[in-house]
């Protein structure tokens, strides 16, 4: 129920103005604000009736936190795409698939690739997967007994390359071909360069439990006793067999790489989570 109330200040003659009547509920006790004075502090300062909460976003920066970016590291991720990319391997062509890694390739204008590697019995498959979509979108299959060089040592650029990078790498190379064509090393989207460059994945050892796919020492190890054994067991007709085995710089013959700069910094090569999307 509601009761209509004057004002305190009422009108003492005609000629003054009607102060307006207040509107308050019938069993509302409402304080008493002489004129001239605010009123109390505890009305002045009461929240309103309705408020919208944002919620937090919170980063944290350790490469523990960094980790949950990569969508390879997510539970069960890795073991998915394993299971599909072995429905490739071949086995009269390929044999049995002695062992998974997990790498980073560095193609010849510098960019980062996120990588699965397979090593089988007769073959080294390279597999584009997108750990997003849960597909794999290309396998490059190289021979083993067509592997003639392994080379490791840190990266070398051209003295005025603008985009370097530090580390370790290792480049297996096939058919005997130390460098790619003049068309094919200045083209960046070009895939027939005779050599593949890889190198430990930047969170290698973020996960104890994927730690073991992504050490680039064993990789090395595990590639040269499956070429060897490729090599003395299916040599190539005509040919000399055997591997080369050189510890040596590798040399990436990129200058200004702008490209790189941009694809490496925002790692691009990487099924990773951006913002509200991921790619």
């Amino acid at each position: 129920m509601l009761q209509l109330r004057d004002s305190v200040d009422a009108p003492s003659g005609p000629g003054e103005a009607g102060a307006a009547a207040l509107l308050v509920p019938a069993s509302a006790d409402v304080p008493f604000t002489p004129p001239g004075e605010l009123p109390p502090s505890s009305l002045l300062l009461s929240p309103p009736p309705r408020q919208t909460l944002r919620p937090l976003s919170v980063r944290n920066p350790t490469r523990g936190g960094r980790l949950k970016e990569y969508f390879v590291f997510r539970p069960g991720t890795i073991e998915q795409a394993v299971n599909e990319i072995r429905v490739v391997v071949m086995p009269t062509e390929d044999g049995e698939v002695q062992s998974v890694w997990l790498l980073t390739e560095i193609d010849h204008w510098n960019n980062e690739k996120e990588r699965l590697v397979l090593i089988t019995d007769w073959s080294l498959l390279i597999c584009k997967y997108d750990f997003i979509s849960l597909q794999c979108q290309q396998v490059t299959r190289i021979s083993l007994n067509a592997v003639d060089t392994i080379s490791v040592g840190e990266f070398e650029f051209p003295p005025k390359s603008l985009n370097k990078r530090e580390g370790v790498g290792i480049r297996v190379q096939w058919d005997k071909q130390s460098r790619a064509s003049f068309i094919n090393r200045w083209n960046p989207w070009s895939s027939n360069v005779p050599y593949a460059t890889f190198t430990e994945h930047p969170m290698a050892d973020a996960d104890e439990k994927i730690a073991s796919l992504c050490q680039l020492e064993n990789f090395k190890t595990q590639l040269i006793q499956a070429v060897k054994k490729a090599h003395k067991e299916c040599p190539l007709p005509g040919r000399a067999n055997g591997v080369l085995l050189l510890e040596r710089p590798l040399l990436i013959e990129t200058y200004l790489g702008l490209m790189s700069f941009i694809n490496n910094e925002a790692k691009l090569g990487y099924s990773m989570t951006r913002g509200k999307i991921g790619f």
